[in-house]
């Protein structure tokens, strides 16, 4: 595994972070400059991409791709990979698969900028390339001379989950050896946080105190937090990474993904879609309701999302979603958009290592139609063996992993 997070860089103190509850949260000048009604957001602030490429390079790219380097880096350092010293054979047999919902959007923001601005010279010659979604994964491949297949999947916030259930797919079927897989994203740009706003799914009640803004199923809760972000893992068979002498965190168990074909922006009320995703996930494990210790959830912190996917965990565990505890890490980054499912699968597997789950944080009013275990404020010892995590995502879509202990 390999993180850049907001509240924590290196995979490491993003663990130490999530689990005390630390935020990453913060006032965004940018927003704030160009006078945002939201102006807070879950920032990588320690993160410096000069440390992964050299600043002419880090000009013709967006934001996303040293992200994904570092983490990427990282993910193979801990998987006891270099791919320096594979074989051809070796290297033709992993693979690189990215879940992104914009990709280097805010590199193309920041190319119309310039285009706008009449600086049209300044205008990066990789603007195409650099721009293109698919490229994203390509440039991991080429940093790590990965010569498997080299996708990247957008399907809104439920990317890297998807990207995660295609990964265990690909080793599967034998189309690979090893994924390099996750999420990235890296939206903190004006233009696209104006957008955002439009929509009115932004909180702009907190920016006196940022790390209060994100606030899932709270009563209180009026929008989402920006995020961004890049949480990177290396899926192989089991065997294999102990063959090598590689720790395996979990096993990545099932996988299910479902459509509600309802609306653009809204889950259907009923939750049954996002249910049956995670039920699809059950029945790809092999594992019934009960056998679920811990779930992660999507808790975007909107009014809509939050009462859903409350139904949703109902519908899918019965009763037993009142003996199960949760969480959403979301109160404590902020939204990383297509990267929101990988950034819950390593807050899950620091939960499964340590067996003691991450708080929701700022769950100051309970709201009386999200009446689930949200492990409040604080982290919480509990031992468990098996977690589903979850994500709800636009265009209607639902995907869940779940995960257990090896």
């Amino acid at each position: 595994m390999g993180v850049v997070s907001p509240n924590g860089i290196g995979r490491e103190a993003f663990f130490r972070a999530t689990q005390e509850g630390v935020s990453g949260v913060r006032v965004i000048p940018a927003f704030r400059q160009a006078g945002l009604a939201a102006q807070i957001g879950g920032a990588a602030e320690e993160f410096n991409p000069l440390a992964y490429m050299d600043a002419h390079e880090a000009a013709q790219v967006g934001r996303v791709v040293p992200m994904a380097l570092a983490a990427g880096a990282e993910a193979l350092t801990d998987a006891g990979l270099e791919p320096e010293h594979m074989s051809l054979e070796d290297r033709r047999r992993t693979a690189v698969l990215i879940g992104s919902g914009g990709a280097a959007l805010e590199f193309v923001e920041r190319q119309f900028e310039l285009y706008f601005a009449g600086q049209e010279k300044r205008c990066s010659v990789y603007t195409i390339p650099s721009a293109t979604p698919g490229n994203l994964a390509s440039e991991l491949s080429m940093r790590f001379g990965l010569r498997g297949f080299s996708h990247l999947i957008s399907t809104g916030c439920t990317s890297s989950t998807d990207a995660l259930g295609y990964a265990r797919q690909q080793i599967l079927l034998g189309a690979a050896d090893a994924v390099l897989c996750g999420g990235v994203d890296a939206p903190l740009a004006p233009l696209i946080a104006r957008a955002f706003g439009l929509m009115r799914i932004l909180t702009n009640a907190w920016n006196h105190a940022p790390a209060r803004g994100s606030r899932p199923f709270s009563a209180d809760r009026d929008g989402c937090v920006l995020g961004e972000g890049a949480w990177m893992f290396v899926v192989e068979e089991e065997s294999r990474a102990r063959a090598r002498g590689a720790r395996p965190y979990a096993l990545l168990a099932g996988y299910g993904s479902t459509c509600d074909a309802h609306h653009r922006v809204r889950p259907a009320e009923s939750g049954e879609e996002p249910a049956r995703a995670m039920q699809l996930a059950l029945a790809d494990a092999g594992l019934p309701p009960e056998a679920i210790g811990y779930a992660n959830l999507h808790g975007t912190s909107t009014v809509l999302n939050d009462r859903i996917e409350t139904r949703a965990l109902k519908l899918a565990f019965g009763s037993h979603a009142y003996r199960i505890p949760m969480s959403a890490l979301k109160s404590l980054i902020g939204h990383p958009q297509g990267a929101s499912g990988a950034a819950g699968v390593a807050a899950t597997l620091a939960a499964l290592r340590s067996q003691r789950l991450p708080p929701t944080l700022n769950l100051d009013h309970p709201d009386p139609e999200c009446d689930l275990d949200y492990v409040p404020h604080q982290s919480r010892a509990h031992g468990f063996a098996h977690a589903v995590c979850n994500c709800i995502a636009f265009g209607s879509k639902n995907s869940a992993l779940v995960l257990s202990a090896v």
